[in-house]
């Protein structure tokens, strides 16, 4: 006996939530919360990716009526997740009363230290890296942030970070390279000539 058979598809549940079981939804919940929890994690801190997951699927549960099936609700439900995460750091940088200043003394420091000292450990330095790029990104705007985490760190192509943000591909090449020069400015600021 194949077991799958008594699974239903997403879209018997969809409707069934549609009809009014409302219980249905956990089963969407259950099957795409890795998913979701995978991108958010991506795009916000970890320590605020569980409830901007949350609000992921309550977005999605609101707007299940406007759900077409056009594309399969894991992709649709990428959309909102990415949007959540859009709008987390817009409400991040709403609630800061001044953008983030300089790069602390003790980070600057550290790149200095880093680039002086070659025989440090290669974990921590991924690590120290990855926590500067992180400062770095922050110093951007939402968009500009969200459009350089699809296309160059989760390595979405342009069409495919253009369907998940709803913009236009070009809108997506154009705002990925301003964007990148941005950070590269960002960056060549704090990391000695010829590194960033």
């Amino acid at each position: 006996m194949d077991f799958t058979d008594n699974i239903p598809d997403d879209a018997s549940v969809i409707h069934n939530i549609l009809r009014g079981h409302i219980n249905s939804f956990e089963i969407l919940m259950d099957r795409y919360q890795d998913h979701v929890s995978r991108i958010v994690r991506n795009h916000v801190p970890r320590d605020c990716a569980p409830e901007v997951a949350h609000d992921t699927f309550v977005q999605a549960y609101q707007s299940l009526g406007g759900f077409k099936g056009a594309s399969p609700f894991k992709h649709w439900l990428a959309k909102i997740a990415i949007r959540c995460c859009h709008d987390f750091w817009r409400g991040y940088y709403q609630k800061q009363e001044s953008r983030v200043g300089p790069l602390p003394d003790d980070c600057r420091n550290w790149v200095d230290h880093l680039l002086a000292d070659q025989s440090a450990e290669r974990d921590a330095e991924r690590v120290e890296a990855r926590d500067l790029l992180q400062w770095a990104l922050g110093q951007l705007s939402a968009g500009d942030r969200t459009v350089l985490t699809l296309t160059h760190l989760n390595e979405y192509s342009h069409a495919e970070a253009a369907a998940l943000l709803d913009w236009s591909v070009t809108r997506v090449k154009v705002q990925s390279h301003r964007a990148r020069k941005k950070l590269r400015k960002i960056l060549s600021k704090i990391l000695p000539q010829g590194t960033a």
